[in-house]
């Protein structure tokens, strides 16, 4: 799939389904009419990249780890159109009394600044990532740059987990290369620079968000690895639904990422050196392991070594190998650096993590490492009991469940990536009937996910909404009108592409 071409639906059935096609529609009509209020012309092209549910494998797509997601219905629309009357790029929002007009140069080395958040960040970050790609990569493609007119509409509730931001970032970037003429770039390629264009708001990101919002497919979830980036279809079982709940507490990652984000991106690279050290490699060869994954070939060479089968309590040997040598009390900057032979700051050469050392003094190692190498197994035993024949669907299910259960307990004590709301939000959902819940996305706040039978969706809903929602709904801090895009059901979605303009 990461070979193929970027989409372009045909119709509006292709990117939404039969049941989604009649109010795509009338969104896309209304878009093409506020464009033209706007801008005095229609839009040239469309592009739409959908958010995402991560099912599970959280907090490891950084770390080299495959992951586990699904494209959701929620999208972001991106309509666009040169302007060669102006030297600028125009953004506006269909939600213009949150989203303000906004306005950049054309140049495509501008700086982004991330100390001052705006929406149109990721417009611009995309616009960067588009003219770095193929600079480096198709020289002979790179287009001149114009001024340009976009609107965007964004369906993905912003810090819900779901990943707004890559919705908007991966929508953005499709819809300038097709209107900058640029030839049709393999999907596998715009996931990947989507993926680093998203750091120019300040997100070190992994790119999981990115591949899935891309590489998408109706009907299935997808395993999602990486170096280089690449999907296999997941097939779940029979009468499976995934319930997405979000549990109002909004947790943007650009703009909380220093102390939470970014801080666990920073401790996991630190435990890889930490860890390598530990495991026979010289100081300054280990400070060159930059992820948790570098580091389980020394972990396989450590094992053989062993003449003890592995605990039973251990899901695998690198979490043995994490309980043997990172400590559990906090390390300190000065430990890791007595550790490692030199200064914390020589492992790192982005601002946002050296924002990071600059801020903190004191990095739970031993809990990150944890977490990442049970959640790997985590990924790899969804994938196998999805595609194991020797259990009927109600096992595996049961199985899922577990797993997804797990997951959870690891982010909200390992990763600690949770929330009081988040933590009860999966109660109320696991006392309901949900065979697994969990949290999804970053953390801190978003979405949480559950696995619900079939026939069960109906009720597990209306308990949710009464015992979850009830006392937000009378409070006013949610609305009726809302509980759409706030508790539901939704099935594995189309991945991002191109808007045909007969839609």
């Amino acid at each position: 799939m990461a070979d193929e071409l970027l989409s372009e639906f045909a119709t509006v059935e292709a990117a939404y389904g039969e049941n989604d096609a009649a109010s795509a529609r009338e969104r896309l009509s209304d878009m093409y009419a506020m464009f033209e209020k706007d801008f005095g012309a229609v839009p040239s092209v469309c592009a739409r990249s959908p958010g995402r549910v991560n099912l599970i494998g959280e907090h490891i797509d950084y770390e080299g780890y495959g992951v586990l997601p699904m494209a959701i219905a929620l999208d972001t629309v991106v309509a666009i159109r040169k302007n060669l009357s102006r030297d600028v790029i125009t953004l506006r929002n269909t939600q213009s009394d949150t989203y303000g007009e906004l306005t950049f140069p054309m140049d495509p080395d501008q700086h982004v600044d991330t100390g001052k958040h705006t929406w149109g960040n990721y417009v611009i970050g995309a616009y960067k990532g588009v003219f770095e790609y193929l600079k480096k990569h198709h020289p002979d493609k790179v287009p001149e740059p114009v001024g340009l007119d976009v609107l965007v509409d964004g369906r993905v509730p912003t810090g819900s987990g779901l990943s707004s931001s890559a919705a908007i970032v991966c929508s953005s970037a499709i819809a300038m290369l097709e209107v900058l003429g640029v030839p049709r770039l393999r999907k596998g390629e715009v996931a990947e620079f989507t993926a680093l264009a998203e750091r120019y708001v300040g997100v070190i990101s992994g790119g999981m968000d990115q591949a899935i919002s891309i590489m998408g497919k109706e009907g299935v979830a997808q395993l999602i690895e990486f170096n280089p980036v690449r999907a296999s279809p997941v097939i779940i079982p029979d009468d499976s639904v995934f319930v997405i709940a979000n549990s109002l507490t909004v947790s943007n990652k650009a703009e909380s990422a220093t102390g939470r984000y970014n801080l666990r991106v920073v401790e996991c690279r630190l435990a890889s050196a930490v860890l390598a050290k530990s495991l026979g490699v010289e100081k300054r060869k280990a400070i060159e392991y930059t992820t948790l994954k570098q580091v389980e070939s020394l972990v396989d060479e450590w094992c053989l070594k062993k003449t003890e089968p592995l605990d039973q309590s251990m899901p695998n040997w690198c979490v043995a190998a994490v309980c043997d040598f990172l400590h559990e009390a906090p390390y300190s900057t000065r430990e890791i650096e007595d550790i490692l032979g030199c200064k914390v700051t020589e492992l790192f050469d982005d601002k946002a993590s050296k924002h990071v050392l600059d801020t903190f003094d004191s990095f739970k190692l031993h809990h990150r490492a944890l977490h990442v190498y049970s959640e790997k197994q985590r990924v790899f035993d969804f994938a196998q009991i999805c595609a194991d024949t020797r259990y009927d669907a109600d096992k595996a299910r049961q199985l899922l469940g577990s797993l997804m259960d797990m997951s959870h307990t690891s982010c909200s004590t390992s990763y600690e990536c949770s929330s009081p709301e988040l933590d009860a939000l999966v109660k109320v959902a696991k006392d309901n009937g949900a065979l697994g819940s969990r949290l999804t996305g970053a953390g801190w706040g978003g979405c949480t996910v559950s696995l619900v039978k079939k026939d069960m969706v109906g009720t597990f809903l209306k308990q949710v909404k009464e015992q979850y929602y009830g006392p937000l709904l009378k409070s006013g801090r949610i609305d009726e009108a809302s509980m759409d895009v706030t508790l539901f059901a939704s099935p594995p979605a189309s991945g991002g592409g191109i808007l045909n303009n007969n839609v």
